[in-house]
């Protein structure tokens, strides 16, 4: 099974065992971190439903990227700048793909009545 998953402002395709570099997540290596934008999933050439469903991940590691040159110059005008950036990433390894989020389950309407009533529901019996 495959999802497609968004983080970081990117999407992002995979699937169970895979590892994926992606923008920096919080969380330490092992911890386990749950993307739930899935945006979209299937198995085979069969597309399933996202509603509620999650991808559960666990931290490799925290890394930072190659290093980026940002070099300014204008000509003529002896102004010459120089720096450089490594941006941080977070590597996760997918563990699960399906998992559902768990809903809390809204009180029968009878407790919701007497409740707004300021009965309990224990009384009406």
């Amino acid at each position: 099974m495959f999802a497609i998953v968004r983080t970081g402002g990117k999407q992002y395709r995979v699937a169970a065992g895979d590892k994926i570099v992606v923008e920096k997540l919080d969380g330490e290596a092992g911890s386990t971190v749950t993307l739930g934008d899935v945006l979209l999933a299937g198995e085979g050439g069969e597309l399933k439903s996202t509603e509620g469903l999650t991808v559960s991940a666990e931290i490799v590691a925290q890394a930072k990227g190659e290093k980026v040159i940002v070099f300014k110059k204008r000509r003529r005008h002896n102004y010459r700048r120089r720096n450089g950036h490594r941006q941080n990433h977070t590597i996760l390894k997918i563990t699960a793909i399906g998992a559902q989020e768990e809903k809390k389950k809204a009180a029968p309407k009878a407790k919701k009545a007497a409740a707004a009533e300021g009965e309990t529901p224990a009384a009406e019996a």
